[in-house]
């Protein structure tokens, strides 16, 4: 665990509508020119006038964001500390650290860790609010560390929702890994929990700028409704969800192999 930038000082403890836990993938199955089009997503959701009409929307017209990037067990990072986004000029601010943070890449996929990460900076916010929610990304399954049920059972019976962005790309990593058919439905089935708890899927990393905005809005302003599957064409998907140890078994399957 390390910092990726240095965290500002003393924050005064607030109320806010909502403590977002913003958990990107940068595992080895992901390029450097598609870690840029996530960030760049997130850059330009946050210069967005209805996401911040969202933020602002609120009983308390504000909420606290942190961000952290994570790959295997020994790859969770904190990118930004704990933020407060109340306006136009706060999110462009936030939007302006995650533009100039370094990136850093790593092996294997723990989505177990990603989480137990979010709960800790959980843990460490000195806001209040009625609704925490940890927002994972990635491109596959988890593969390291703890299984994923047991850690996201965790979050939820702390009171937490985990919302999920998988990033369907139909590509083999640099490493030649398959991306797990049927993400979404793992994300669905697996990693996501807690009240309202939904996800929306980014049809490769170019899609990822509107799925992200479309993501952040819902979570901001607490919408439930459908899991939002816009934009999905694959004419040899697998009518098969995978099991919520898929990505144990195709590392398993590979060193078979």
């Amino acid at each position: 665990m390390a910092l990726l930038a240095a965290t500002a000082g003393p924050v005064r403890a607030l109320e806010v509508d909502l403590e977002l836990v913003l958990a990107v993938d940068v595992s080895g199955s992901i390029e450097k020119d598609e870690a840029e089009l996530q960030r760049e997503g997130f850059v330009q959701a946050f210069r967005n006038d209805a996401v911040i009409r969202a933020v602002t929307g609120g009983e308390h017209k504000r909420i606290a964001v942190t961000y952290i990037e994570w790959a295997g067990t020994g790859h969770q990072r904190l990118g930004i500390d704990w933020r407060i986004i109340d306006g136009a000029k706060a999110a462009n601010d936030f939007a302006q650290e995650l533009a100039g943070l370094p990136f850093a890449s790593a092996l294997w996929t723990s989505i177990s860790g990603a989480i137990d990460f979010g709960i800790e900076r959980l843990r460490e916010s000195p806001h209040r609010s009625k609704r925490r929610v940890i927002d994972i990304s990635g491109d596959g399954a988890n593969n390291h560390g703890e299984a994923i049920i047991p850690a996201r059972d965790r979050a939820v019976r702390q009171g937490v929702t985990i919302n999920g962005l998988p990033i369907v790309n139909g590509r083999p990593s640099p490493y030649g890994t398959p991306q797990l058919p049927n993400l979404d439905w793992y994300f669905e089935d697996c990693v996501i929990g807690g009240p309202g708890a939904f996800i929306v899927v980014a049809n490769g990393f170019e899609d990822f700028g509107r799925a992200i905005k479309r993501k952040l809005i819902r979570e901001i302003a607490g919408l439930d409704g459908p899991r939002d599957r816009r934009a999905l064409f694959r004419p040899a998907r697998m009518e098969k969800r995978p099991p919520c140890d898929a990505g144990e078994q195709m590392l398993r399957d590979m060193d078979d192999t």
